[in-house]
């Protein structure tokens, strides 16, 4: 029996469907995975017209259904044609897409989830309270240590892999709600994606929050007083692990090769050197969740939605590395990485 991949398509008046359809139809005939596509049906039956696509979609009955190719609408009836960006019904539909295929993976239906992207703004707009789909799973899941996990490589295949202290914070909140729990738990769920991912080392190195790591307290004693307490924690536990290092320096080690995991204070200190070399291969992996997640790493770019425009290149990695991981979890579907 093949593996099960469930891909929730998100936001469907943005790329998401579309990204996936392209991924799909260029990924899928090197594996024998079975993919589960969770959102509606009639805009993406239309979608998948396309002149290139035209996968074989069939109703799904269950993961005892023959095939390869699947089609589920959670809400049983399509969302109306047409629809505007960021429309609230689409909103809606996303995030019961995504409560879906978590669900069908928590009962053990599903190998993985990968997720589309779906809009903060819109969904809040529809009226449901929204952090991210990182947290919206993690609360889904009941599962207390996650984190974000972001990672790409370059043209030259050099990586970049950034796991996230904290995650969606406005950037004035980072230093009071930054504890010490959560750069350990950043540290050590770093450390298991290295032995999940199967690299022959884990050399992880830990920013500081502050410009200079804090230059000795001068510029804020974050550094003093939480990140290095649990960096030497973590090194007398065994983890190859240093810091707090400056993280305007910090990067350049990194991506030459010196550490495989950096583990950034904050969102955009970790992306935004994350994006600059990966930008479009990008990954976000939710570490820590009971099942596998993987998510391209960009937004419902409403901009160029049905314009056959979107580059899937970001799915395609995100289908790669769900992929990836599952069959090294089941040692039975054979994958190359």
């Amino acid at each position: 029996m093949t593996g099960w991949i469930a891909i929730s398509l998100g936001d469907v008046t943005g790329i998401g469907p579309e990204v996936t359809l392209k991924a799909l139809a260029a990924e899928a005939p090197s594996d024998p995975f079975r993919y589960l596509l969770i959102g509606d049906d009639a805009s993406t039956l239309r979608l998948n017209q396309a002149p290139g696509l035209n996968l074989p979609l069939e109703p799904f009955a269950g993961p005892a259904s023959t095939g390869r190719f699947f089609l589920h609408n959670p809400l049983h009836e399509p969302l109306a044609a047409g629809l505007p960006p960021g429309s609230p019904s689409a909103a809606r539909a996303a995030l019961a897409s995504l409560a879906d295929g978590a669900n069908r993976c928590l009962r053990g239906e599903m190998d993985a989830l990968v997720t589309a992207p779906v809009s903060k703004e819109s969904i809040l707009r529809a009226g449901q309270p929204f952090i991210g789909q990182t947290e919206f799973l993690s609360q889904l899941a009941g599962a207390q240590r996650t984190a974000m996990m972001l990672l790409g490589q370059d043209d030259r295949r050099r990586w970049l892999r950034v796991a996230l202290a904290t995650t969606h914070l406005p950037l004035k909140l980072v230093a009071a709600q930054l504890r010490a729990e959560s750069v350990e738990r950043a540290i050590d769920l770093a450390a298991r994606a290295c032995g999940d991912l199967d690299l022959p080392r884990c050399r992880i190195a830990v920013c500081g929050l502050n410009p200079h790591a804090g230059e000795g307290g001068k510029l804020g004693d974050e550094e003093i007083t939480i990140i290095k307490p649990v960096v030497e924690a973590a090194q007398k536990r065994g983890l190859d692990v240093v810091g707090p290092l400056s993280a305007d320096t910090l990067f350049y080690y990194a991506y030459r090769g010196d550490y495989e995991v950096v583990v950034a204070m904050y969102h955009d200190q970790g992306l935004v050197p994350l994006k600059m070399v990966a930008f479009a291969s990008g990954v976000n992996w939710t570490l820590g969740l009971p099942f596998i997640r993987t998510s391209p790493d960009h937004g419902t770019a409403y901009d160029i939605a049905g314009q056959g425009k979107a580059d899937p290149s970001s799915m395609r990695a995100a289908l790669r590395l769900a992929k990836r991981l599952a069959a090294r979890r089941d040692h039975k579907t054979p994958v190359a990485s």
